[in-house]
């Protein structure tokens, strides 16, 4: 049923999110661990860790001694900062069609703070990806990601760059994203980011994650940057008391 890349883990949580969506658990409840385990034929540990993650993204929640619930309230909650999903999705979340161009790829010498954050040697060459996301044929998101070509074991083609780093990097690198470490960014465009976005002048803010990628062994793998129009797409997350 179920492939392994991506991880199973976060196939299980995509499944069982798909059918929350759905409303297919009564009265909101979810089955036991074992019983879901059985069903979907994975590990009661797999289903631990999905079920731990939705609750993560506070889409379920769990009463002790009672089970665990969907979270109605936060299932209304769109565009979760928390979530590692495609840009396509996001945008499809705001109520536009997305559509994405690759519209660069080079190799270059790593700048300095890409360098310090994947622990590699200044002005080694990376492998530099520039794609633009559009929600109803406006640029909404751009990104840069730079990826250091030794960590590539498989051919690739352009199109195969037009894939999620996080789908990419398993089938192209031998090895499993884990999670990026993010900061999120308010930024002034200059001019050649006004650009991208065909912005006037006077719009110059933009919101920017700057992120690190890690493989499951905790290493820095990546360094991607996305510059997203604010006015456009809405970022939202869940607070919690811990």
């Amino acid at each position: 049923m179920f492939k392994r890349s991506p991880s199973l883990t976060e196939q299980v949580k995509s499944h069982l999110r798909q059918r929350i969506v759905d409303a297919e658990f009564d009265g909101g409840r979810m089955p036991p661990e074992m019983e879901l385990a059985r069903e979907l034929k994975v590990s009661r540990n797999t289903i631990r860790d999905a079920l731990s993650r939705l609750e993560t993204e506070g889409v379920v929640f769990r009463r002790q001694g009672a089970g665990t619930f969907v979270n109605q309230a936060g299932m209304l909650v769109k565009n979760r900062l928390e979530r590692i999903i495609p840009y396509e999705e996001l945008i499809k979340e705001s109520g536009y069609t997305p559509s994405v161009e690759l519209l660069s790829v080079e190799e270059a010498p790593l700048p300095p703070k890409v360098a310090a954050a994947l622990n590699r040697p200044l002005n080694e060459k990376s492998l530099v990806v520039k794609k633009r996301f559009l929600a109803d044929n406006r640029p909404v998101i751009f990104t840069i990601t730079h990826i250091p070509p030794d960590i590539i074991q498989q051919p690739y083609t352009q199109d195969d760059l037009l894939l999620p780093i996080y789908e990419f990097i398993p089938r192209f690198c031998q090895q499993e994203f884990a999670y990026y470490l993010s900061e999120i960014v308010p930024l002034l465009a200059p001019r050649w980011l006004r650009e991208q976005f065909n912005l006037p002048a006077g719009e110059e803010a933009l919101l920017t994650f700057e992120e690190t990628g890690f493989n499951q062994n905790d290493q820095p793998i990546i360094r991607a940057c996305s510059h997203f129009r604010h006015d456009l797409l809405r970022l939202r997350l869940i607070r919690r008391l811990l």
